[in-house]
């Protein structure tokens, strides 16, 4: 069974990733799935009343369409398909900030150890690290900083107001 990084510790996954899923094909009736957000928004009503599904939110893909539906989903997980495309970084600090999701916010594709320490930050909680990296060095990657001066969503105070002499 792979593993990710789920708060600070490397666990199995759980979760069964369908990146390409065409709208007829129906899932099995056990397991956790993330699906394309495409695949949600076609059949919302039927895989909500099923439960064990997430969401998958490409590059491009807007968080908003997903508001309604942040208190209902379990897994939320958004592509990096290049360490460079920093997209998900913006729609998963407004799904935890402005669309109020609690459950597990993922990282999944392009994802390196230098990163997580910024995407955890950003409101991410899980990590799928690319196959080819060793993992128990990128859970390292996330205290490899003990402090930082903005405003995040682990950190509400920017450094000058968070160092001040009394």
């Amino acid at each position: 069974m792979p593993r990710l990084i789920r708060d600070h510790q490397i666990v199995a996954d759980d979760w069964q990733l369908m990146r390409e899923l065409g709208d007829a094909i129906a899932l099995p009736l056990t397991g956790n799935f993330i699906v394309p957000l495409s695949y949600w928004v076609a059949d919302r009503d039927r895989l909500l009343r099923r439960g064990g599904v997430g969401v998958l939110l490409a590059p491009a893909d807007d968080p908003h369409v997903l508001a309604k539906d942040c208190s209902r989903l379990p897994v939320i997980a958004i592509d990096f398909p290049q360490f460079t495309d920093g997209r998900g970084y913006s729609s998963a600090r407004l799904l935890r900030e402005r669309y109020g999701f609690r459950g597990e916010l993922r990282a999944v594709g392009d994802i390196l150890r230098d990163q997580l320490y910024y995407l955890e930050h950003c409101g991410f909680n899980a990590f799928a690290v690319r196959a080819d990296r060793d993992i128990d060095d990128a859970l390292l990657g996330l205290n490899d900083f003990s402090d930082g001066y903005q405003v995040t969503t682990r950190r509400t105070l920017p450094l000058r107001w968070r160092h001040v002499a009394p």
